[in-house]
């Protein structure tokens, strides 16, 4: 059995508020929010923060999809959208990158398990793939910033290329800064000097 997981819910239909009500505690996790519309599950998750939404689609002020798409601004959060329809508009529009699966009505104790494990496992490995993106765009970045510092050096110091990186280098372990924090003090410092 995986950690126990806050849920919110939300749908239209009283009977299938309470089924959740009933069955997500039985697969060991907690109902944080239950929601009749959109609006309302937008605004309760916003204080709730729960771990999962499990959304129906068709629900008046707004749809289960526009509320899994504002909830993904304000951050991201894994959504199962269900549905009593399975039209292929609904299945195109639920597409989007926080939407980990889609379960037809009735759903079975049997359907909603599989569903919540695979969409945690799911969204748990986007978030990774997000990471190592902004980790290699920051890598990167930094590394201009570095290259930039050591043309720098070399230009106002007459060192070669890999003198004037180990002259960062060891500026860095005397200072105990990291290499990207003694390439910004120099850019500035030059920018400050060459006003």
């Amino acid at each position: 059995m995986s950690k126990s997981l806050r849920i919110a819910v939300a749908d239209d239909e009283l009977d299938m508020r309470d089924y959740f009500q009933r069955i997500i505690p039985l697969l060991g996790h907690q109902v944080v929010v239950v929601a009749e519309n959109g609006d309302q599950l937008v605004d309760l998750c916003r204080t709730a923060k729960p771990d999962l939404v499990i959304t129906d689609i068709k629900m008046p002020e707004m749809d289960g999809i526009e509320a899994a798409k504002r909830l993904s601004k304000e951050g991201p959060v894994p959504v199962i959208l269900v549905s009593a329809h399975h039209d292929q508009e609904f299945i195109d529009r639920a597409a989007s990158d926080h939407i980990l699966a889609y379960l037809i009505k009735p759903i079975k104790q049997a359907d909603l398990e599989p569903a919540i494990t695979i969409a945690m496992r799911r969204f748990a490995q986007f978030q990774e793939l997000r990471k190592e993106a902004a980790d290699l765009r920051q890598a990167l970045e930094d590394r201009k910033v570095i290259e930039k510092a050591k043309g720098l050096l070399m230009k106002k110091t007459g060192l070669d290329e890999q003198d004037a990186f180990r002259k960062l280098q060891k500026l860095a372990s005397e200072k105990n800064k990291k290499l990207i924090e003694i390439a910004q003090m120099l850019l500035t410092a030059e920018e400050a000097f060459g006003a």
